[in-house]
């Protein structure tokens, strides 16, 4: 019988005080605690200002010993992803938004898909958006058919669901020849950096990686890390880079 993978957890973090205090971390912690395959939980924190890193130090590093915090200056979501996965020792990474919009035992899927071959396996929320505003509903459905337009995923139907599977040695591959996080970024507030998921797909595809999608749960869960207007220009714009690049043969080399 074949070893179980072994897995590192990558929660990325910025000012989640209110999502801490709903005890977030509690439910991941007491569903990896005692599982072999989830070696380490990486909390990749993106320079929060507010007492996350406070909370998470005082209460959560000695309360679960898988618990790691990974302290970044603030660039924004993707950076903070890609810092989490520099810092796994797992064969495999798994991301989730701390938030839990996709409960944690919905990693059971991609695991299996992970079992399966895959070597990038992406949560789907499929066309469901329960609960989501319709600002939300416009932006995902909009950066939807820009996506379809210029880039071919092959029938992947939802890129953005932060809830996903990589083999590392495959998503260091993919990071090192990114363009689109390559040295830093002078950001103000919340920064999704939506365009990272698009970026990594596009390349996984490009250099014939295993892409598969599994349908999650999903629910929306109210944030004030997202703003419309901020997060849908910084997409259109970085969107429009990976398409320059392309086009220049950057992600030929």
């Amino acid at each position: 019988m074949a070893n179980p993978i072994n897995i590192s957890l990558i929660i990325p973090c910025y000012n989640e005080e209110a999502n801490l205090q709903k005890g977030v971390l509690d439910k991941i912690g007491n569903f990896t605690k005692n599982d072999p395959r989830f070696r380490e939980i990486i909390i990749a924190d993106d320079g929060s200002t507010d007492n996350s890193k406070k909370i998470i130090k005082e209460k959560y590093l000695g309360l679960f010993s898988k618990f790691k915090l990974c302290e970044n200056t603030h660039q924004g979501k993707a950076y903070a992803i890609i810092a989490g996965i520099k810092a796994a020792h797992s064969d495999y990474v798994i991301f989730s938004d701390i938030d839990l919009a996709t409960p944690i035992e919905e990693t059971e899927k991609l695991i299996k898909e992970a079992e399966n071959g895959g070597q990038i396996v992406i949560g789907s929320r499929r066309s469901r958006r329960e609960g989501a505003p319709l600002p939300r509903i416009i932006l995902s459905f909009g950066g939807n058919f820009i996506r379809s337009f210029l880039f071919n995923f092959q029938k992947i139907s939802d890129t953005q669901c932060g809830f996903k599977l990589f083999e590392r040695k495959a998503a260091d591959d993919i990071i090192d020849r990114s363009y689109l996080y390559k040295g830093k970024r002078h950001v103000n507030g919340p920064s999704v950096t939506a365009a990272f998921d698009l970026e990594f797909l596009f390349l996984a595809f490009k250099l014939g990686y295993k892409v598969k999608e599994v349908p999650v749960h999903w629910r929306h869960m109210e944030t004030r890390n997202v703003n419309f207007i901020k997060d849908a220009v910084e997409t259109l714009s970085d969107i429009a880079k990976i398409k320059w690049y392309e086009l220049q043969g950057k992600y030929d080399n």
